[in-house]
């Protein structure tokens, strides 16, 4: 009786859980007006400061909401292969409307998740978050360079600054 009892429980909270990931995957916001220069440059100063603290070398990519490249920086020693991620991740939050972690944690999970490696221009590694300014989608940052942690540590300094 015990073990039905706790095998419910779980399939209950699993449910839940899946119910919720789905509900918050996608943000509703509507796009608005493409993220000026001067943002972009603030929001990446941001996420390069929030690196240089923590001593990681990082690419920074801005993005308008269409993914067309807005603004790009790189600190000097980031790994080359993180010039393309960067702009990648940007691009994956602004077309699909939610951060990158959201595809990652979907495809980690397997199953259903996997279908995420048929999108096109789908980069499913954490470190892309759509910008937002009065409730609206003006673009999105990616940064890439060390763990897709520090990646994301970095891309919400750097989201933060808009307002």
């Amino acid at each position: 009786m015990t073990k039905k009892l706790i095998a419910r429980t779980l399939a209950v909270v699993l449910l839940l859980s899946c119910a919720f990931l789905t509900a918050v995957a996608q943000m509703p916001n509507p796009y608005g007006m493409p993220i000026s220069n001067d943002a972009a440059k603030k929001a990446a100063a941001a996420a390069l400061a929030e690196a240089a603290k923590n001593k990681w070398n990082m690419a920074v990519a801005i993005v308008d909401p269409s993914g067309v490249l807005v603004y790009y920086e790189k600190m000097d020693n980031t790994q080359l292969g993180s010039a393309n991620v960067a702009i990648e991740k940007a691009r994956t939050a602004a077309l699909f409307k939610r951060p990158t972690k959201a595809m990652q944690d979907a495809l980690a999970a397997g199953g259903d998740g996997l279908r995420i490696l048929g999108l096109h221009n789908a980069t499913p590694i954490e470190g892309g978050i759509p910008l937002i300014a009065d409730g609206k989608i003006i673009g999105a940052i990616g940064v890439s360079g060390a763990t897709s942690s520090q990646d994301a540590q970095c891309a919400k300094a750097g989201a933060e600054t808009i307002k």
